[in-house]
């Protein structure tokens, strides 16, 4: 058999290469200096098919495959120079021809073979032609991403571009739902894309492009095709189906119209299969775009979020997911200089989650398992308005308000069997966690420039948060001992009221000063200030439903803390051939108050705090970069607040009025390579971080229930973070690529009086390859290994993956996706396989406005699936029920 598969695999690629000729070549400028990137492609001179391309390698070289006997127009054009046109006619031999370019003029026709290259580079610009890269069964933005070479979507919609994550996704220019591209991904039509431009080197105010170091900042813009503008586009889908016990329903219309004037978007989803367009992990983590423009200050004071743990979710895996979303996008040119923009978003959703756990505490070995059935309901909404006046090239002025509204309910009823020195004991916990946070975040930014060399950059933003999360427990046993408490009850009804308020202000002026064209100073004035208040309550409902506060001080907080930090920064930038080197310096006067009990304490003290930047650019397309900083963290009111807080049933925490900041030095590098001559990308990095006097806990356990308060640790924490790819395409239709991450850490902790200090070690290698056939069969396959190292245990998870898509009878589209889990421990005391096959076939006739579909998910009917997770005291192995198999058949009709 396998000499069979080697016998045709020799036999195809002898054919292949029979039926074609090699064009190879150079291409030059007048001083016969090599032109890197410079676009090349042949056209037919009888069928005018696009029959190859190439983009230059550092060298200049290219290499196009020819048909034999054939006449060809040969079109060449790189950035700056005016196009060349030559024609050549091939025989049944390789060919060389060497061009040389001509340096005067202006590229006319550039923008011609922009449009007809698979993939070209106008400087920090990569284009690419999504047409060239469709085989028929992509649907969405994110299957088209896919298929590009340099461009990887994960799982929760996020787009990387050569290892560098993209920031914003914007459509025809204007902004689509700033700050997230995962609604983008899902939701826009694969047939409306003409044209998809990787934004390098990104920097949205052009006065200060150049200016700062944006080598990390990419930006996608989508194109749209000429019959999508000023038209409605879009799809409407509706769909119905089975599940085991239960019907199925979906319902997703999509609207779109983009003019010059303005644009609106439109997505709504409402289903039970699973469909979940915004988690409450992607509304968390939901940005706006708003940057963190305090980054160069060395200061680092992060507002944490009083949220419950209420359970993520693992995407879309849980036993059951009910949605109602709806979400619209504007933008509108109000005037040639005013633009203003903005979206609206609503989510509610219903989920149940089912999970067997087993925890382990590392010191003293205690168990606890735990079987939970959750119930939760999220209602979230997301709003932002957004202003640019621009009325002339030296002045910008931007206003951005977002809001972010949530309602969370969660109820779980889990039985727990909790082994502790040997004895077991078991018991039924019921918990309700539920809050309703609110959150305003405005920002104010003038950009001024007043000559060639004095720019001027201020930036203001403003943040008002609410936090009122309430925590309820129900227990047969006692875990805490609480003054006031009334033990004589048939269970242990405990609940805790917050409320968090925090208002905080960041400002900051910066001046740009133009030394020479390739270097400027930049001086930064600036100033954090926060105000925040913490109040807490805890109190026990008796059994005949009376309510016992528990009014002692120890039991309760109302703190007030303001938080000042003042700073002069200096930074110095200059391009010294293949260099690019920023060192810089910030002096800090840091002022903390906190005032609790009747009391106020009080630090102030001065820090400098230096960093350096340094670029080295070995090509275009091949650079290295180091990064190091030196900064102060500071906690924020939630570790200083003295009396008891309640994290969960069986952990009370308290926290330490007098702590300090830590200092975190952190060092980075990173090199980049990506050759357009043959798709081949290489990116890796390292990050290193030695942390001083961090905030670390002090915890004592009694069995497996923990009391624990910060401290200020003498010892250092240490994480390593590394990750390299690479990847590239071969023989025009296949692509490959192995890929490994490696996070290491090294924590120190007080546990029950004694120093711990606790490692962790976390490896992913994946290795995939992939086709691109128009009229073939395209599978893509691959294998991932995740090895998850903790103290004490190590579990692996063996993940081989496939997925077949084909495009036939010019009707028919079949995709299908197969993974395969083998999850274990070292020990073997935990070994499990399960795995996930869904496929879908569609009908829709050539030029046809409907689309037939029939689906099924989890084919296999998997019932479940396995996680491990690793804190500083404990570790803890999962198993998470997941939906039925289902299968859907649905009707969508295009616009």
């Amino acid at each position: 058999m396998n000499k069979i598969l080697c016998f045709c695999a020799f036999l195809f690629t002898s054919i292949s290469f029979s039926q074609s000729v090699r064009l190879d070549g150079f291409i030059q400028d007048e001083q016969k200096n090599p032109l890197e990137m410079a676009n090349i492609m042949a056209v037919n001179s009888v069928t005018k098919a696009m029959d190859s391309y190439g983009i230059t390698n550092d060298k200049g070289k290219f290499q196009l495959t020819l048909k034999p006997n054939s006449s060809y127009v040969i079109k060449v054009s790189y950035l700056g120079m005016k196009s060349k046109e030559i024609a050549i006619a091939t025989q049944t031999v390789n060919m060389v021809q060497n061009i040389v370019m001509d340096g005067s003029g202006i590229e006319l026709e550039g923008v011609e073979i922009v449009r007809e290259m698979p993939v070209s580079i106008k400087g920090d610009t990569i284009v690419y032609n999504a047409d060239s890269f469709k085989s028929g069964t992509e649907k969405k933005l994110e299957d088209i991403l896919k298929k590009l070479p340099g461009v990887e979507v994960n799982a929760d919609g996020e787009i990387e571009v050569e290892g560098k994550k993209v920031t914003k996704l914007m459509v025809e220019g204007k902004d689509f739902f700033d700050g997230d591209t995962k609604l983008g991904v899902k939701n826009i039509p694969a047939d409306a894309i003409d044209k998809v431009q990787v934004l390098r080197n990104y920097n949205e105010v052009g006065a200060l492009k150049g200016l700062e170091n944006d080598q990390d900042n990419v930006a996608m813009n989508i194109k749209l095709k000429e019959g999508k503008k000023n038209f409605w586009f879009g799809d409407m889908t509706a769909g119905t189906g089975v599940g085991e016990l239960d019907s199925r329903y979906i319902i997703n219309p999509k609207l779109f119209y983009y003019s010059p004037k303005y644009s609106i978007n439109v997505i709504t989803n409402f289903n039970n299969i699973g469909e979940l367009p915004l988690t409450a992990q992607d509304y968390f983590k939901f940005s706006g775009g708003f940057k963190n423009m305090m980054k160069k200050g060395g200061s680092n004071f992060n507002v944490s979020s009083n949220d419950l743990g209420i359970s993520i979710l693992r995407n879309n895996r849980a036993k059951e997911i009910e949605t109602k979303f709806g979400a619209t996008n504007f933008a509108y040119s109000v005037t040639k200089e005013w633009n203003i923009s903005g979206f609206g978003i609503l989510s509610s959703s219903k989920t149940d989650l089912e999970t067997k756990s087993q925890t382990t505490i590392l010191d003293s070995r205690d168990q606890q398992k735990r079987d939970e059935v959750t119930h939760q309901k999220n209602d979230l909404g997301l709003f932002k308005l957004t202003s640019s006046y621009k009325p002339n090239t030296k002045l910008q002025f931007d206003y951005d308000i977002l809001t972010k509204l949530s309602k969370q309910d969660e109820d779980t009823d889990l039985l727990r069997e909790s082994v502790v020195n040997t004895i077991a004991a078991t018991e039924t916990i019921l918990t309700r966690k539920k809050q309703d946070p609110t959150s305003v975040n405005q920002n104010l930014s003038l950009y001024y420039t007043q000559s060639d060399k004095n720019i001027f950059a201020f930036e203001m933003q403003h943040l008002y948060q609410e936090e009122n999360p309430f925590y309820n427990a129900n227990l047969q046993s006692r875990p805490f001992v609480l003054s006031g408490y009334d033990p004589n009850q048939t269970r242990n009804d405990l609940n805790q009221d917050r409320f968090v308020k925090t208002n905080k202000i960041d400002a900051k002026l910066d001046y740009y000063y133009m030394v020479t064209p390739k270097s400027n100073v930049n001086i930064t004035f600036g100033n954090t200030y926060s105000y925040q208040d913490f109040n807490s309550h805890i109190f026990q409902m008796l059994d005949n439903g009376a309510k016992n506060d528990l009014n002692n001080a120890e039991n309760n907080n109302q703190v007030n803390y303001n938080f000042n930090d003042v700073f002069l920064g200096f930074h110095y930038k200059i391009l010294a051939g293949k260099f690019t080197l920023t060192p810089g310096v910030s002096v800090h006067s840091y002022g903390m108050k906190n005032t609790q009990s009747g009391t106020g304490y009080s630090q102030n003290f001065t820090k400098v705090l230096p960093d350096f930047f340094a670029l080295y650019q070995i090509k275009k397309s091949e650079s290295l970069t180091y990064n190091f900083s030196l900064s102060n963290d500071f906690t924020d009111i939630n570790q200083l607040a003295a009396g008891y807080v309640i994290s969960d049933y069986s952990s009370l925490f308290r926290g330490d009025r007098s702590l300090e900041n830590a200092t975190s030095q952190v060092h980075s590098l990173r090199y980049f390579k990506y050759n357009m001559f043959n798709f081949e990308n290489i990116f890796a990095n390292a990050t290193y971080t030695k942390k001083i006097d961090a905030i670390k806990t002090k915890a004592d356990f009694t069995g497996i229930n923990q009391s624990s308060t910060p401290y200020n640790s003498n010892l250092a924490d240490e994480t390593f973070s590394g990750m390299g790819n690479y990847g590239r395409s071969f023989l025009k239709n296949y692509k490959a690529s192995v890929n490994a991450s490696l996070n290491w850490s090294k924590f120190n902790n007080i546990q029950n009086n004694q120093s711990a200090t606790t490692e962790s070690f976390s490896q992913s290698y994946t290795i995939k390859a992939s086709t691109n056939y128009k009229n073939l069969p395209n599978i893509e396959f691959g294998y991932n290994a995740l090895i998850n190292q903790y103290s004490g245990s190590t579990f692996y998870t063996d993940k081989p993956f496939a997925r077949l898509d084909y495009y036939f009878l010019e009707s028919f589209s079949f995709v299908s996706e197969y993974e395969f889990y083998h999850y274990y421990n070292s020990g073997k005391t935990v070994d499990n396989e399960y795995d996930f096959l869904s496929a879908s076939l569609i009908y829709q006739k050539k030029d046809s406005k409907w689309e037939y579909k029939i689906a099924a998910t989890n084919l296999l009917n998997t019932r479940y699936l396995n996680d491990d997770s690793f804190s500083q005291f404990s570790t803890r192995v999962s198993q998470y029920t997941v939906q039925p198999r289902y299968i859907i058949f649905s009707m969508k009709y295009n616009l």
